[in-house]
């Protein structure tokens, strides 16, 4: 190529790009309030923005990516965890995390109720936008790691198609990360019961006058706890609040053979 043809190449493909750059940035930014649900930012969401900031909570926990590195990212924490978890843990992290069982914890950050209602509210939208699966790389909020596994790594596949190897893959998942609020060890509780010997105990269970579900047998009470863990609240300082289940319905985040698949794996703590 001469001279004047090497130029002309450069300014061509220089204004080609930019445009297709400019074009790209335009069509970007009238596609940002549907993949944020702009309409949803309320009074509440911006205030829990400011708590967010104000408390540095950036400073250890990331969002879509952005911040430190220290405590885990929080993009889909409101719907890993749920509204009723989030409140407690806010009001007293000591009491789902302690230094000396998980070598970190985190500060109290002496937050009001109207503060907390604000991040809860914040984090909640946060959740729900559309962020084309970024980060690229599973995010753990867990309060204990599966034999085996380290945290922020991919878990492993199910070794086979059997429901109950392809449950154990789900449960080791994030999310739902079952194994960050229930332990599989007796006596073991981290923020959830302990789930060893889940049969044995459900069998009891059923058999009481305690217990109001639908459920007639241990396979359908694990399978309602799943899906509705408000139908029966077992007793313990961080279970439930106010009546209500910490836990979230896993509906909304696993399909129905996923549901069948970790009960079917559940179902073999005996």
């Amino acid at each position: 190529m001469t001279r004047r043809q090497t130029r002309m190449f450069f300014v061509a493909g220089t204004t080609i790009f930019a445009a297709i750059f400019t074009g790209l940035t335009i069509h970007s930014h009238t596609k940002f309030g549907e993949l944020t649900h702009a309409d949803a930012i309320t009074p509440d969401v911006i205030e829990g923005k400011h708590v967010w900031h104000r408390k540095n909570c950036i400073n250890c926990h990331t969002l879509l990516g952005e911040g430190a590195y220290y405590a885990p990212d929080l993009t889909k924490i409101a719907q890993h965890r749920g509204a009723i978890y989030l409140r407690q843990f806010l009001r007293d992290p000591s009491k789902y995390y302690s230094e000396e069982r998980h070598g970190r914890l985190m500060p109290n950050p002496n937050l009001s109720e109207e503060q907390i209602t604000a991040v809860i509210a914040f984090l909640t939208w946060i959740s729900n936008i559309d962020n084309q699966n970024w980060p690229p790389r599973p995010i753990l909020v867990s309060a204990a790691s599966p034999q085996g596994i380290v945290l922020g790594t991919p878990v492993p596949p199910a070794a086979s198609a059997d429901p109950v190897a392809t449950g154990e893959a789900v449960f080791n998942r994030s999310p739902p990360a079952c194994f960050s609020c229930h332990s599989l060890q007796q006596g073991v509780t981290l923020v959830g019961p302990s789930l060893a010997g889940l049969v044995t105990r459900t069998t009891v269970l059923l058999k009481s006058a305690d217990y109001k579900g639908s459920a007639k047998t241990p396979e359908e009470y694990i399978r309602e706890s799943i899906v509705n863990p408000n139908a029966y609240l077992v007793a313990g300082p961080t279970f439930s609040v106010g009546g209500q289940s910490v836990m979230p319905p896993l509906a909304s985040v696993l399909k129905p053979d996923e549901i069948d698949q970790l009960a079917a794996y559940l179902a073999t703590f005996k």
